[in-house]
């Protein structure tokens, strides 16, 4: 089982920018892919932006060109940059993780956007 914690969430002003820290730890073999997801209040849980081992992303429309998502296989590490926050990127944010047909999820972070 792998064990993920989110960090960085927050309160934060429209345009302005957050950065989430994703640590996996436990028995890891090869995390692929890693990935955030969101879900705001009432909504269902969404897939943000992925990462495989070797690179490859992919970003839900809504949020291209304004958030990056990044990875060190070293560490078992997983980042997300938002830039050019919104309001509707309010959501709380959960860092995932599949791993030999086993997905994995942390606890997730809060994240607040004001107008």
């Amino acid at each position: 089982q792998v064990r993920l914690v989110e960090s960085g969430g927050g309160l934060v002003q429209a345009g302005g920018s957050l950065r989430l820290s994703c640590a996996a730890s436990g028995r890891i073999f090869s995390i692929n892919p890693m990935a955030w997801y969101r879900q705001a209040p009432d909504k269902q849980r969404e897939l943000v932006a992925s990462i495989t081992t070797n690179g490859i992303t992919n970003y839900i429309d809504s949020v291209k060109g304004r958030f990056t998502i990044s990875r060190d296989n070293t560490e078992n590490t997983v980042s997300l940059q938002m830039n050019s926050l919104k309001p509707e990127d309010t959501s709380v944010y959960y860092c995932f993780a599949h791993q030999r047909g086993i997905n994995s999820w942390g606890e997730g972070t809060l994240v607040t956007v004001s107008s």
